[in-house]
C-alpha cells in the first residue's frame, strides 16, 4: 500500500486483495446486476460457477453484507480473511461460506495474478505513484494560500473492465487500472476532487 500525506491530510493507493476476491466472487456468481451495482464487471473476465443449491437473493444480501465491511479499508482489518478450509469469515453467511467452497480456488488465483500486475505496473514507476497526488495537493494549497483542510482518501486500483472511477464507501474511491495507468488522465479526473477536498 502508497501512503502520502501529513497530520491534516492521508492518501493511500493499493489493490487489495479481499477486493479482487470479492469482485471475482460477484462475477462467478452471476450477482453483477444486484451487488456493487455501480462497479462494471472485472477483466480480464472469469467464468461462471454453478450455484444450483444455493438460495441467489440471501447469496447476494450476503455478500453486500461482506462488501459492506471490506470496502473501507478502516474497517476491513475487522473482517476475518477468507481463507479455506473452512471460510471461517462466512460462518454467519451460509450460502457465501458454500459458494467460497465452489469458487475459492479459481478467485484466489485470478486475483492473486491481478494484484502481482498491479505490483508490476507500481515497480516500474518512479517516484511513486502518489506524487500526482502530492503535487496536485500542493498547488491548491499555493492557490488558497493556506493548508490543506483534513481528510483522507483511499483510492483502490482494480482490473475494471470500463476506465473511470467509483465510490464505493466514504473516503474510498475505486479506479480502473486503465485510468490509474494513464497519468495524465488520471490527473484530470483527480483535480476537481482534490479542489474540493482541499
Amino acid at each position: 500500500m502508497l501512503v502520502e500525506g501529513t497530520i491534516r491530510w492521508q492518501v493511500t493507493e493499493d489493490a487489495p486483495l479481499v477486493l479482487m476476491l470479492a469482485l471475482a466472487f460477484r462475477r462467478m456468481a452471476g450477482l453483477g446486476e444486484q451487488c456493487v451495482r455501480q462497479l462494471p464487471p472485472v477483466c480480464p473476465d472469469l467464468g461462471p460457477t454453478d450455484v444450483s443449491g444455493i438460495d441467489l437473493a440471501l447469496l447476494a444480501t450476503q455478500f453486500d453484507g461482506w462488501w459492506a465491511g471490506i470496502a473501507r479499508r478502516d474497517t476491513r482489518p475487522f473482517v476475518a480473511e477468507v481463507h479455506p478450509p473452512h471460510f471461517e469469515a462466512f460462518d454467519r453467511a451460509l450460502e457465501l461460506q458454500e459458494f467460497a467452497y465452489r469458487a475459492y480456488d479459481e478467485a484466489h488465483h485470478w486475483a492473486v495474478l491481478r494484484v502481482q500486475e498491479y505490483e508490476r505496473a507500481l515497480a516500474a514507476r518512479a517516484p511513486s505513484r502518489l506524487t500526482d497526488v502530492y503535487e496536485l495537493i500542493r498547488e491548491r494549497q499555493f492557490e488558497l494560500r493556506r493548508q490543506s483542510s483534513s481528510f483522507r482518501l483511499d483510492l483502490e486500483v482494480l482490473p475494471i473492465s470500463e476506465r473511470g472511477a467509483w465510490v464505493v464507501a466514504p473516503d474510498t474511491i475505486v479506479v480502473s487500472e486503465s485510468l490509474r495507468d494513464d497519468h495524465d488522465a488520471f490527473r484530470e479526473w483527480l483535480r476537481p476532487l482534490i479542489h474540493g477536498l482541499v
